[in-house]
């Protein structure tokens, strides 16, 4: 299966890391407004979920990799941790998740910064946990991004990875691929004005090597002890790895 996700949002030349950083800046004041509206606040119910296997682990350092505007750092507090530092390409969505923190608080629990997720400015072995929230299926290059995340990781440390994946029964298959097909692209340009992004969006999980293929990357990069949770019938996922000890 290429690990290298070749869709990207704007266009097929030029880098994706860039356009990927370009399409949340522009979206940013939307994104979290669509993320509820067009989910029907499903959303919310797979963060809790992922969270609850975050918390078996019990991380005192968490990083959260792709952190956008920070609803998966700030809902990663319920384990505990002793601080969640997140990280993201996107300035403007950074912006966003800084004011959350700052409306609740949390600035001595939660760090935000800019940085690239497939080239993590940490030095090895520094994580308990690393999580990923509808992150991955925008790297560049998967296999890099998930080697790097590997690297961070102290030994026995976990990767838990949420994330968009193709449902596979009828006839949740059919409707799933009618609703990404004409009805979000359309719903996403009347409220943030950029179609691209919400074509990106069901283009980029069509793509996505999800499920067992999903696993077997990350076995291939030497994750031991991985799980892949299906919800809401497939339409998302959860993957959980440990970095061997």
């Amino acid at each position: 299966m290429q690990a290298d996700i070749s869709v990207k949002p704007y266009s097929q030349d030029g880098s994706k890391k860039k356009q990927v950083a370009a399409m949340f800046n522009n979206i940013a004041p939307k994104y979290d407004f669509l993320n509820r509206f067009l989910s029907a606040g499903i959303d919310i119910k797979w963060r809790k979920r992922a969270i609850k296997e975050l918390c078996k682990e019990n991380p005192k350092l968490i990083l959260d990799v792709a952190t956008g505007t920070a609803d998966f750092a700030i809902a990663a507090l319920k384990a505990q941790p002793e601080k969640v530092i997140g990280i993201d390409i996107s300035e403007k969505m950074l912006d966003i998740g800084k004011k959350k923190i700052e409306a609740k608080a949390l600035e001595k629990k939660i760090e935000l910064m800019l940085g690239d997720s497939e080239k993590l400015p940490f030095q090895d072995n520094t994580f308990d946990a690393v999580t990923v929230a509808f992150g991955v299926r925008n790297f560049e290059n998967l296999i890099q991004g998930l080697s790097d995340i590997q690297r961070v990781l102290k030994p026995n440390g976990t990767l838990v990875v949420l994330e968009f994946s193709n449902p596979r029964k009828t006839p949740i298959k059919q409707l799933y691929r009618f609703y990404s097909k004409y009805i979000l692209p359309t719903l996403g340009w009347l409220f943030s004005r950029d179609r691209a992004a919400y074509t990106y969006l069901p283009e980029s999980i069509k793509a996505f090597p999800d499920g067992e293929n999903f696993l077997n990357i990350c076995k291939n990069l030497g994750y031991t002890h991985t799980k892949w949770i299906p919800l809401s019938m497939g339409i998302c996922s959860i993957y959980v790895a440990k970095k061997a000890g």
